[in-house]
């Protein structure tokens, strides 16, 4: 704007643009997608490696079963029953998988992503999909996720309780609840006696 009604030189144009776009340039660069992809991929690879040697310590990590696949799906939710199925995770795995091979590489994996992720999160752009897939399987270990987890039941407990147990079941338990074993199961009598094939030491005065 013209100070004092006096006419704007060419120079000051210059000046001004020079100052604004420096402004313009002196801004916070934003982070790169490319960058972002790049480090969730790197996530989405260890999760991949952790399920491929699963049950099996001399696997490299760089190739998956179908078995392992499968779990991995499951465990991670990208199989969940109803949008995608173990049907829909065997006919993926064969697909991208090479031909008269028995295991995936991790390319082959990101192919297989691609085929599920319109089915499991429809409605959204193929890209918003894939995103959302890898957000599932981000940072997952295998048994992470579904495991079951063994609970004691009110009345299992009961049963196991040794303290509990009368009768000819008592006897078969010390005061730790430790099993006496064949001690516990009949009534044994001391064959120590110093005359020859005697029987029942110790019970003579007993009886008389």
């Amino acid at each position: 704007i013209p100070v004092g009604g006096a006419p704007c030189s060419s120079g000051d144009k210059v000046r001004r643009t020079r100052v604004f776009s420096s402004c313009r340039w002196s801004s916070a660069p934003s982070l790169p997608t490319s960058f972002l992809h790049s480090s969730k991929m790197s996530e989405v690879e260890n999760t991949f490696r952790k399920f491929a040697i699963y049950g099996d310590t001399s696997a490299s990590g760089n190739d998956m079963t179908g078995k392992n696949f499968s779990k991995m799906c499951k465990e991670c939710g990208v199989m969940d029953g109803k949008a995608v199925t173990s049907t829909d995770i065997d006919i993926v795995f064969n697909k991208v998988k090479t031909k008269g091979a028995r295991t995936i590489t991790f390319a082959e994996f990101q192919q297989a992503m691609k085929e599920l992720c319109g089915k499991r999160f429809k409605g959204k752009s193929p890209e918003e999909a894939l995103q959302a897939v890898y957000d599932l399987i981000e940072g997952k270990e295998p048994g992470s996720v579904g495991a079951t987890k063994a609970t004691k039941v009110g009345g299992v407990e009961r049963l196991t309780d040794t303290s509990k147990y009368t009768g000819s079941h008592k006897e078969r338990f010390d005061e730790s609840g430790k099993g006496k074993g064949l001690a516990g199961r009949q009534d044994l009598t001391d064959n120590s006696g110093y005359v020859g094939a005697y029987k029942g030491a110790g019970t003579y005065d007993q009886e008389h």
